[in-house]
């Protein structure tokens, strides 16, 4: 062992460039397991499982890839939602392998998407990150969220991953600021399509009643 090298940074202190190379290093064996990451992650495990689940969503596909990361926010949202501290899944999804090659280009691939967001984000009102409260309400908007991105509609899954993805960044850095601005998105994303979808109801009534 070289004696000057230093220790290996501790998870909870990763920024959110790093995490998914820290996954592909992190144990041993060609795949790692949904349930080690989770563990391994602690208080931060909702965003960085966010993160992972978000990734089919931004496949350059008009349609589809949604409805594989769609169901898994809302899930995850759920269980904000009822207040669990850190996420729980099922054991067949625990043991769930990732390889860690297809994990390893992901990383790549996103690492300067994640570097852009980290340029304006830092941990600040990090009591708010942590609040319950604030817990279960992001929970409710991904929950809502994960549904509209599993929804079949063409070129929604950048807008709606994109808008999730901050919230993964704004726990895993523990950035309340972030979250604040998530949340404002988000609510007036979820009254725009509120309001869209009751005009959509109206005009179908009026089309079926003529």
């Amino acid at each position: 062992m070289n004696p000057t090298a230093s220790p290996p940074e501790p998870a909870e202190a990763l920024r959110t460039s790093t995490l998914l190379l820290e996954l592909v290093r992190h144990g041993t064996g060609d795949t790692i397991a949904l349930g080690d990451i989770a563990a391994r992650f602690h208080s931060r495990a909702y965003g960085v499982l966010l993160m992972l689940v978000l990734l089919p969503a931004f496949i350059p596909l008009p349609i589809g890839a949604g409805s594989v990361s769609g169901p898994l926010v809302s899930v995850l949202g759920l269980e904000m939602l009822l207040g669990l501290r850190a996420p729980w899944l099922p054991r067949r999804l625990r043991q769930r392998p990732i390889r860690r090659e297809t994990l390893g280009r992901l990383a790549t691939r996103m690492r300067p998407l994640f570097a852009r967001f980290e340029r304006l984000c830092r941990p600040r009102l990090d009591g708010l990150t942590r609040s319950a409260a604030a817990h279960a309400f992001t929970g409710a908007q991904l929950l809502v969220l994960g549904i509209l991105l599993a929804l079949p509609i063409p070129l929604t899954n950048y807008p709606f991953a994109l808008l999730i993805l901050a919230y993964a960044i704004a726990i895993i850095e523990r950035d309340g600021v972030l979250l604040l601005c998530a949340w404002t998105v988000g609510c007036i994303t979820l009254a725009v399509w509120a309001a869209l979808s009751g005009s959509l109801f109206e005009q179908a009534a009026r089309w079926l009643s003529t």
